[in-house]
C-alpha cells in the first residue's frame, strides 16, 4: 500500500508541473515589448545620482518644475544633486517613495501624466502656439522653440498640480517676429524662443499664479505692476533670474 502511494503521489507531482499552462511562461522581453511600453518615451533602467545620459535629460524634463524655490533644473543628462532634489519633490507630490531615485514607481507615474507626443496631460502644443503651426520665425529654430515650450509645459504641470489641480489658462506662448511685432512685443521677448507662456487669470488669480511660480523653475516671472502686465501673468526661461510683479509682492 506505502508503496501504491509513494507511485500515486509522484503521479499527481507530475501532473501538476504538466497541467501548469504555456502562458505562465512569459518568455523574453523583446525591444517591442518595450517600446509598447509608453507611446512617448520609455525608459529602460533605474535611474539614480551618477548617472548619465538621454535618459536622463529626459527624466530631467519631466522633473523640471520641482527645482525648489527659485531654482532652474539644469538639462544636461548627468544627475547630480539638483536632479536627485527634484525626483524627491516629484516623488513627495505624488505620493511616491521619496528616495530620489527614479525607478518603475516614478516613471509609471509620468507616463500616467503624458501624452504619446510627450506632452503633459493638461497641456497641448497648440495651446502654446497661436501664432503658426510650425513653429518658425522666431529667434531660434522651429524645432527648438518647440522643444522649449514642451519643458514649459511639464512646469505648468507641476504648478498646476501643486494648486490643487486646478485649470490653469494659457492665453499665448510662441511668437514668430512677425508675431511679436503686430502685437507690439518687446523685440527681445522670450515668446521668440518659445520657452514663455502668458497665463490668464482662471480661477487662482494672477498673483496666485505669479506667486507659484516661483517654485517651479521659471526664471522669468511678470505679472501685476509691472508695465502691461495688469491683465496676465507672464512666466519663462530665461538667463538669471528677473521677477517683477510689485502688486503680488514680488
Amino acid at each position: 500500500m506505502k508503496a501504491l502511494m509513494a507511485v500515486l503521489t509522484g503521479l499527481a507531482a507530475a501532473l501538476v508541473v504538466f497541467v501548469v499552462p504555456a502562458s505562465a511562461d512569459p518568455g523574453s522581453v523583446t525591444p517591442a515589448d518595450v517600446e509598447a511600453a509608453d507611446g512617448c518615451y520609455t525608459w529602460n533602467r533605474s535611474l539614480s545620482e551618477g548617472a548619465s545620459g538621454e535618459d536622463v535629460r529626459q527624466l530631467q524634463i519631466r522633473v523640471a518644475g520641482y527645482p525648489g524655490h527659485g531654482g532652474v533644473l539644469a538639462l544636461d543628462g548627468a544627475f547630480g544633486p539638483g536632479t536627485k532634489a527634484a525626483v524627491v519633490r516629484f516623488q513627495q507630490a505624488y505620493g511616491l517613495a521619496a528616495d530620489g531615485v527614479a525607478g518603475p514607481a516614478t516613471f509609471g507615474m509620468i507616463y500616467e501624466l503624458q501624452d504619446d507626443d510627450c506632452t503633459p496631460v493638461n497641456f497641448t502644443f497648440a495651446e502654446l502656439n497661436n501664432c503658426n503651426g510650425d513653429w518658425s520665425g522666431g529667434n531660434v529654430s522651429a524645432d527648438q522653440a518647440k522643444a522649449n515650450a514642451l519643458v514649459s509645459m511639464w512646469k505648468l504641470q507641476a504648478m498646476r498640480h501643486a494648486m490643487g489641480d486646478r485649470p490653469i489658462t494659457v492665453n499665448g506662448g510662441f511668437r514668430s517676429v512677425a508675431c511679436n511685432n503686430a502685437v507690439g512685443g518687446a523685440a527681445g521677448s522670450r515668446h521668440l524662443y518659445g520657452d514663455a507662456v502668458d497665463l490668464g487669470a482662471g480661477s487662482q488669480g494672477f498673483c496666485g499664479l505669479a506667486q507659484q511660480a516661483r517654485e517651479h523653475g521659471f526664471a522669468e516671472i511678470l505679472g501685476p505692476g509691472y508695465p502691461d502686465h495688469d491683465d496676465h501673468t507672464h512666466v519663462a526661461a530665461r538667463s538669471g533670474q528677473f521677477w517683477s510683479a510689485p502688486n503680488c509682492g514680488i
